[in-house]
C-alpha cells in the first residue's frame, strides 16, 4: 500500500526538528529524545511557525520508542 507521504528534517537557525512527515497539506512533527528532560525549543518554534497537525515526542517522557517503531506512519494522519 502507498502511504502518499513524504519526509523531511527541519532545521532553522539553532531549532530542529528530527522527522517533519507531510501530506495533503498537512504536517506531523516527530522529536526522538534519548534522555529525560531534553529541550524542545525546535518543536515549539516549529509549532508556532507551522501549526502542524500532530506533534510526538518519541522517548521516556512521551511515546516509548518501542511503540514509535511499530506504528503506521500512514495511520498517525
Amino acid at each position: 500500500m502507498t502511504q502518499n507521504f513524504t519526509i523531511h528534517y527541519w532545521r532553522e537557525g539553532n531549532n530542529e526538528v528530527d522527522f517533519v512527515l507531510e501530506k495533503n497539506n498537512k504536517l506531523i512533527a516527530i522529536e526522538v529524545k534519548s534522555s529525560r528532560a531534553a529541550e524542545t525549543k525546535g518543536m515549539m518554534a516549529f509549532e508556532k511557525k507551522y501549526q502542524p497537525s500532530k506533534i510526538l515526542l518519541v522517548g521516556d517522557d512521551g511515546l516509548p520508542w518501542q511503540d514509535f517503531l511499530l506504528t503506521d506512519p500512514g495511520s498517525m494522519f
